[in-house]
């Protein structure tokens, strides 16, 4: 089951959640790295995640934001989005999000 998250309501949803981890992609395969984003202005900005998430990123700015349930058979909340390194943070201009919950999941 997924449900659509207006980006306006993205800060609301975000309470809901504790850390998440950052997914971006190589040629070679997904990185993920925990982090523990700061929503600014729209945008979630990960702070220093590591040379390996922004050489990724440097090489494909598509990424994604998973923010694991805080509770077992919870929703997790998935930020899709546009990535741009920063320094030594990773910034994420969102492009969609998504609540959702494995059919099994407990409603």
């Amino acid at each position: 089951m997924s449900i659509p998250v207006d980006l306006a309501d993205l800060d609301r949803t975000l309470a809901d959640f504790d850390a998440g981890y950052l997914l971006t992609t190589s040629d070679e395969r997904v990185k993920a790295v925990s982090v523990a984003p700061d929503l600014v202005d729209g945008v979630l900005v990960a702070r220093s995640p590591g040379r390996g998430s922004c050489a990724n990123v440097a090489a494909n700015p598509q990424a994604t934001v998973l923010f694991p349930p805080r509770l077992a058979l919870g929703f997790t909340l998935l930020v899709d989005g546009t990535a741009e390194v920063d320094g030594d943070d990773v910034r994420l201009t969102p492009t969609s999000a998504v609540l959702h919950k494995s059919v099994g999941g407990a409603a």
